[in-house]
């Protein structure tokens, strides 16, 4: 299965997602909690898929979307959003991130948009 960095500024939510990932047979190689530290993990660790947080401190999920896509082009991007936030979710589609998904995460959406993405 995928190789998965999970980028949210809240635990609670990167372990949440992570257990999804793990429960349908993806490894989560990284955690980052803001755009900034995902840039560099995504980096070193290179992942098939990186699941990315819109709303963080230092630098948020669209900016680091834009600094991965223009080092890495094939990067993998699902955005995460909580209700309300299409217009930014839109920005980011536009910037490159392949799909998103909603907060609080289902579980069947998750594994469908990861599938999706990776077959694309």
């Amino acid at each position: 299965m995928a190789t998965i960095l999970v980028v949210d500024d809240a635990k609670f939510m990167r372990m949440t997602l992570g257990n999804m990932l793990a429960s349908s047979g993806h490894t989560v190689v990284g955690e980052a909690e803001n755009g900034a530290e995902a840039v560099e993990k995504y980096g070193e660790l290179q992942p098939d898929l990186v699941t990315m947080d819109i709303t963080m401190p230092e630098m948020d999920g669209i900016e680091a979307v834009k600094r991965i896509l223009d080092e890495y082009p094939k990067a993998k991007i699902i955005m995460c959003s909580a209700m309300g936030q299409q217009r930014v979710v839109v920005e980011a589609i536009e910037c490159g991130a392949k799909d998103f998904i909603v907060k609080p995460f289902d579980e069947v959406r998750v594994v469908d948009a990861i599938k999706r993405v990776l077959g694309s």
